[in-house]
């Protein structure tokens, strides 16, 4: 099945190419409907050090800039790759350390779709005369008439659904933005592959790691860059059970590689002021039902009032009820009807109205009456 978009036949659009089989195969429904893409790879840094075991960021190496050269040749479709190396640095790195040194965890990718991936894709197509960019995301845009509005929308494969890292997008990057995958199923664009004699998709394995830095090299990284700052592990009684290394290296509900005995023991909290790690045998005391979202995002509009929906405070997680309370422009209350395990500053909180996202916010913390 092919999506259809109507209305911009004949008109060029910018591809964002991963080397991957989604923005692959979104290149190749877009020539069926009609649009003139071109091909652009995003150029990224890794962290060069011996201890990363990444030679290259995963997101663009030279062998998924390869690939996308040789769909694009294959296609007959124009191809650049575009270095924004200086760029990821202070929208990405700069800003993944700086909320670590805060006492936070940190989403690299949402910001990096924020501040970057998209920004620069627009930024690219509009010094070469093109006013749209489409990506291999999974998730759909539509115009709502009624508020005269882009909307943001789940993708019709939940499982691969990708709006909670796209929720900061703004009103004009979506009115220029063209998902095509977003009412396919994963397996259907792997078949869609296969039929158009890409096997090499078939084969290919996604990556687990941050772009710039390997999960076994990232407390290497964080202790080059940061530093290790140790303090005291502190039971609910208050009483010093252990030592930390440096509160960057932990995150809340963190269970293995706390190096305690007589276990499980489940990171709590983080006291900045003390340096500390609140440290608890109790899972329940890792459960929270109102949080604070500082900033605030609102794809299509701010709430005039309360707002039920359905939040979610992590990428794989499932909504769950709560209501939404806009406190100030910029920032919300959001209290679940049941609370939530493991709430960690830092992070985001997405909230949607049946399919449509309907507001995102980094979470500062619990909320204190």
């Amino acid at each position: 099945m092919v999506p259809k978009i109507t209305g911009k036949r004949g008109r060029k659009i910018v591809v964002g190419m991963s080397g991957g089989v989604d923005s692959s195969m979104a290149l190749l429904l877009l020539i069926k409907q009609g649009w003139r893409p071109v091909g652009v790879s995003l150029k990224y840094p890794v962290w060069k050090d011996p201890a990363n075991c990444l030679r290259e960021n995963v997101c663009c190496s030279e062998e998924s800039f390869r690939i996308a050269r040789d769909v694009c040749d294959k296609l007959g479709v124009p191809y650049f790759v575009y270095d924004v190396s200086r760029k990821f640095k202070k929208a990405v790195i700069d800003y993944f350390l700086g909320r670590l040194r805060l006492g936070k965890t940190p989403n690299p990718c949402v910001m990096c779709n924020r501040f970057l991936k998209f920004k620069e894709l627009f930024r690219w197509g509009s010094r070469h005369g093109i006013e749209y960019v489409a990506t291999g995301h999974y998730a759909r845009v539509r115009r709502n008439p009624g508020l005269r509005k882009y909307e943001l929308l789940k993708a019709r494969d939940t499982e691969k659904d990708q709006t909670y890292s796209l929720s900061f997008l703004d009103q004009s990057q979506l009115a220029r933005l063209v998902l095509p995958l977003g009412h396919l199923r994963k397996r259907e664009v792997y078949r869609m592959a296969e039929k158009a004699g890409f096997e090499i998709f078939l084969k290919q394995k996604q990556s687990q790691d941050f772009c710039f830095v390997s999960g076994k090299a990232m407390n290497a990284f964080l202790a080059k860059k940061i530093g290790l700052k140790p303090g005291d592990m502190l039971n609910d009684e208050g009483k010093i059970i252990g030592r930390h290394r440096g509160l960057h290296f932990y995150t809340i509900g963190q269970r293995k590689g706390l190096g305690l005995s007589g276990g499980p023991y489940f990171v709590r909290e983080h006291e900045m002021g003390r340096n500390t790690l609140e440290i608890t045998k109790d899972e329940k005391r890792l459960f929270q039902k109102e949080i604070v979202l500082k900033p605030c995002h609102f794809p299509s509009a701010a709430p005039q009032k309360a707002l039920r929906v359905q939040a979610k405070i992590r990428y794989r997680q499932q909504g769950a009820p709560a209501v939404l309370i806009l406190k100030s422009k910029n920032k919300a209350l959001l209290s679940f009807d049941k609370p939530q395990r493991a709430v960690t500053p830092g992070q985001f909180a997405v909230c949607y109205r049946r399919n449509v996202c309907v507001a995102a916010g980094e979470i500062q913390g619990i909320y204190r009456s």
